[in-house]
């Protein structure tokens, strides 16, 4: 077993205990902020897993997993932050 394998299983060890934690606080909460957070943390360690794979392996075939993870999440989180932003807002700002 070469060092990149190794440095590969520790990789996707770390990744594991972070997929559970955040997958604790999507179901936990308490505010839907926290869950967004998460669910972006989540989406960020599943392409993190992927690139892992793809440099172990040696090959590229989950790269537009990886890009579709990630434009997905960006725009994930532009939207919902537009939306925090716009129900805070003070009614005779509407007007």
């Amino acid at each position: 077993m070469t060092l990149l394998e190794w440095a590969g299983i520790v990789c996707v060890a770390l990744l594991g205990a972070g997929a559970l934690a955040a997958i604790y606080r999507i179901v936990r909460g308490p505010s839907i902020l926290d869950r967004a957070i998460a669910t972006d943390v989540l989406l960020i360690v599943i392409s993190s897993a992927l690139c892992v794979d793809m440099a172990v392996h040696h090959h590229t075939d989950h790269l537009v997993f990886v890009v579709v993870a990630s434009v997905i999440g960006f725009v994930g989180s532009v939207t919902l932050s537009r939306f925090v932003t716009d129900a805070k807002k003070e009614p005779s700002e509407h007007a």
